[in-house]
């Protein structure tokens, strides 16, 4: 039920266009995922994804045990009826929210005591829950538990993560059941190369049909991440996926997939565009600006989602100065439309061999930076 087929490879770069075949439909990477942390990718409709050409959307395995439960969701038919997603969906172990949002945690070898976000009861997770709820909720691809570390931290403490991550990555290996659902490890190893590539080929010993990388983006450099790919990558199996864990910026996505990452998601297009803040191919615009009040042109006039198409800057500003819902709508649609389709452009650019002007060409224009009023 679950294959990944390398379709071409740039000689001189190492990106990679591939097709992920799963159980809701195949998967043409690289890719990028709109993140449905509550089974709803915030502000945006089912048909609206479709429309904007997501081929794979994230649920949140921590969220959605809160809230609603893994056994309404479960009850519901699972998660792709509960939110009238038909194609394929990714859930994350849970591991990242347990460590970030919780201020009063417990971490052992076993797994870990935290208090919810919501009204700061006690829970514990276990390997083996995460599995049991990402089953619950089925999804086509669930995440191994892990234990991510925020940078900066020290050797010892990345490897104690490392080496937890890699123990609770063959616990759940052994617990995972589900023959419709692939599982994927995470690698763990922070900013320090040898533990990566450590980590990575003790994960290949267990085996699983694709890997995470995880505990980047997490307040590190960019020249710190992509060192760490350039280390990494080369490393990693040819005939699975890889998929880059939380990152959403489009320089990192093109710098990411001229490594060989083939997969990505962020919170960014949807959280920034709720805020004013829009992805456009020669930087980022804040349209809260006062400068764009009388601004009557697209937010990109290289675009053609939606939202450019019909609608202004000024217009946009508006909306957001009179507090209408409509801005977060119009924002998220753009920028999730302008990273989806960045990666379908990259994709072709592989597959026609001309991946290193592709990168190029984007550079030339998105270093420009931002045009203003």
């Amino acid at each position: 039920m679950f294959e990944y087929r390398l379709i071409a490879q740039c000689p001189e770069t190492g990106a990679r266009a591939g097709e992920l075949i799963t159980p809701h439909g195949v998967i043409e990477t690289p890719v990028f995922m709109p993140v449905g942390t509550q089974a709803t990718v915030k502000a945006m409709t089912p048909p609206e994804l479709e429309e904007i050409g997501a081929q794979i959307i994230l649920g949140n395995t921590y969220h959605l045990y809160m809230r609603p439960g893994a056994d309404i969701v479960e009850e519901a038919g699972g998660l792709h009826k509960f939110m009238q997603w038909h194609h394929p969906i990714l859930t994350d172990s849970g591991g990242f929210q347990v460590f970030s949002l919780s201020e009063l945690r417990k971490i052992t070898d076993e797994g870990v005591e935290f208090r919810s976000h919501l009204d700061g009861s006690k829970h514990f997770m276990r390997p083996e829950d995460s599995m049991d709820i990402q089953q619950k909720l089925g999804s086509d691809i669930a995440m191994a538990f892990d234990e991510c570390v925020v940078w900066p931290t020290t050797e010892e403490y990345s490897r104690a993560a490392m080496e937890r991550t890699i123990s609770w990555a063959g616990r759940c290996k052994e617990h995972h059941s589900r023959v419709d659902q692939a599982l994927f490890g995470i690698v763990q190893g922070s900013m320090f190369e040898a533990q990566r590539i450590e980590c990575i080929k003790r994960l290949e010993d267990i085996s699983f049909p694709g890997y995470g990388i995880g505990g980047l983006s997490v307040g590190e450099s960019h020249e710190d991440m992509y060192r760490i790919l350039d280390a990494l990558c080369p490393e990693m199996p040819v005939n699975k996926p890889r998929y880059l864990m939380g990152v959403g910026h489009p320089a990192n996505l093109i710098e990411g997939v001229a490594r060989g990452i083939d997969m990505f998601d962020c919170v960014l297009p949807t959280r920034n565009g709720r805020n004013g803040g829009v992805l456009t191919s020669f930087g980022k615009l804040n349209l809260k600006n006062r400068g764009f009040a009388r601004d009557f042109t697209p937010i990109d006039p290289s675009c053609g989602c939606y939202t450019c198409r019909n609608f202004t800057r000024a217009y946009i500003r508006h909306l957001y100065t009179a507090g209408e819902i409509l801005a977060a709508r119009l924002c998220s649609w753009h920028n999730l439309y302008f990273l989806v389709n960045l990666m379908k452009d990259a994709r072709r650019a592989i597959i026609e061999g001309r991946y290193p002007s592709f990168r190029r060409d984007f550079f030339s224009k998105y270093n420009e930076g931002p045009i203003r009023p």
